[in-house]
Formats: C-alpha cells, sequence, structure tokens
C-alpha cells in the first residue's frame, strides 16, 4: 500500500493535473472480501497513534474531504474515524455560510474551525468550497459583504489566483505551526454517481440524500472537474499535498485513506511522554499509600 500512495499524491505544485488520468475504480490487488479486515486492522493502529497524538499535544492533524455529491465523503468519515477517540477528534461539515460569516474574509469560519494541538479535525467539505462551488457559481461570490457592488464579470481569474495564493498562504501558517494537513478529493465517476443517485431515490430509507439540487449540479461536471483540477494545481504542497483518491469502490477509498493518515503520523515518530524521576517517586509514594488502605 505504501508504493500506492504515491500514485494518489500531488504533492506540489504543477502545472497540469486530470482528473481523468485517476481511474475512480482502481483498488490495486486488494479485494473486497479482505477489505474489513484490513481496515479493521487499520483503524486499531490509527487509534493507538491518535492516542499518543493527543498525550503528546505537539502536533494536531486537519483532514479536509472534498468530493462531488455521492462520493462516499460521510461513509469514509463513519468507517474511518470510528477508530478514534472521540475526545481527541472534531468533525466539521461546512454548509453554506451565514450571514455572520459573509460579513468576514472567507477564511474566517475555517481558521476558527482548526484543530488544538494533539487533536485530528476533520472537514467534510472546508475552504476549498470558495474556488470549487463558488467558480462554478461565481455568483455567490458576491454574497461576500466585501464584493458587494460587483459584478459577476469583475470575478475575473486575478481574484481567482489571489484565492488560491490565500489558500497557499493559510495552510503554509497551519504547517509551520506543527498542523499536519491532508487533502482528499475523493474521484467518483460520472457513472458510479448516477448510479448512487438512482439507488438514493429508489430506497425510501435514502431519500433524504438526494435533492434535485443534486441534478442540477451533476449538469456541470466538466465545470466542477476543471475546478477541482485547478484548485488542486495551484495548492498542491509538500506540507499540504492532495490525494486523488479512487472512489467507485468504498471499500477501497477507506482503506487507502486510514493508510495515509496511518503513514503520516508514524512519520511524526510519536510517543508517550515520560516523566521525571520525581514524578516517578511521587507515582510509588501515591501507590503505596493506595496499597496501605484496607
Amino acid at each position: 500500500m505504501e508504493s500506492l500512495i504515491n500514485l494518489f499524491k500531488i504533492a506540489q505544485k504543477t502545472k497540469k493535473v486530470s482528473v481523468a488520468d485517476y481511474d475512480a475504480g482502481y483498488s490495486a490487488d486488494y479485494n473486497k472480501e479482505d477489505a474489513l479486515q484490513i481496515l479493521g486492522d487499520l483503524k486499531k493502529e490509527l487509534g493507538t497513534l491518535q492516542e499518543k497524538l493527543y498525550a503528546t499535544k505537539r502536533f494536531s492533524m486537519l483532514v479536509i474531504f472534498q468530493a462531488m455529491d455521492a462520493a462516499g465523503k460521510d461513509s469514509v468519515i463513519e468507517h474511518v474515524m470510528s477508530g478514534i477517540n472521540p475526545q481527541g477528534c472534531i468533525i466539521y461539515s461546512f454548509k453554506q455560510p451565514s450571514l455572520e460569516e459573509l460579513e468576514h474574509d472567507f477564511l474566517w469560519r475555517h481558521h476558527k474551525a482548526q484543530p488544538e494541538r494533539g487533536f485530528i479535525a476533520v472537514h467534510n467539505r472546508s475552504h476549498y468550497e470558495n474556488v470549487l462551488v463558488c467558480k462554478v457559481h461565481p455568483e455567490l461570490v458576491l454574497n461576500e459583504v466585501q464584493n458587494h457592488g460587483k459584478s459577476v464579470d469583475e470575478i475575473d481569474e486575478e481574484f481567482w489566483s489571489r484565492r488560491y495564493e490565500s489558500i497557499r498562504d493559510f495552510e503554509k501558517h497551519l504547517s509551520h505551526n506543527g498542523t499536519v494537513i491532508l487533502k482528499f478529493f475523493l474521484n467518483v465517476s460520472k457513472k458510479e454517481q448516477k448510479k448512487r443517485f438512482l439507488d438514493r431515490i429508489a430506497d425510501p430509507e435514502k431519500n433524504w440524500k438526494f435533492s434535485a439540487g443534486d441534478l442540477k449540479e451533476r449538469k456541470l461536471w466538466d465545470m466542477y472537474m476543471q475546478a477541482y483540477e485547478k484548485a488542486i494545481e495551484e495548492t498542491a504542497d509538500d506540507n499540504a499535498p492532495w490525494y486523488v483518491i479512487p472512489a467507485d469502490k468504498k471499500w477501497f477509498s477507506r482503506i487507502a485513506i486510514a493508510k495515509i493518515m496511518v503513514e503520516k503520523l508514524k512519520d511524526l515518530d510519536l510517543s508517550f511522554p515520560k516523566i521525571s524521576k520525581e514524578e516517578t517517586q511521587i507515582l510509588q509514594t501515591c501507590k503505596d499509600e493506595l496499597l496501605k488502605e484496607d
């Protein structure tokens, strides 16, 4: 799996990224029958590493999920993060910004949602919505107070260039202050999305997951792919890499993401804090007192 990770990883700003070059149905030599056991082992390892992360409080981790509708973001979060102690993990799901958030700069609400040291924060959608959905629908940018009075025509390439620069600087700042950043684009094919939409419509218990608006956005598929490609091209960095994860087979995307998280935490060389000799003597004294009790 370690060698496979490099197939998905984009770790430097590049001139060209094509989502079409990544096979959404890829699963290497893995099979679904073994996936549950593999994921279970990875979750145990992830849980141990997260406990060390929490105990040392030297680093934090920010995990970002971006994808088209029905790509499996919620599913990945449910299955991968279930092995983590909830006390050390915070999950944010970003929806349309509130009036208060629109009165601040576009990164304000995302800066507030950053993990404290020792924590893992999971962002289901993220600050990248400001260069994804907003780029496909630039009229949304005009809702921001600082852009009132502008026209859509004024939201030009220079505007987006500044946004990419702001995002790069934002992530660089986080990285310099001990936050490990992992950015996952769940690459679902248009064919598989159609299948999942039909499944949601057919199953009464899943009807709530589908809306007519999902179909409207599907019609803009090519525009979204261009927006994703440009965002990845402009913001990939060794300290904030992108991973284009095959998402047509949910079981594979889960183990791939879990493995990447495990390996990144291993790189931090985490260990439980060691106490001083004086603290060890205090512990021994406390132990002796407890043993004397009736």
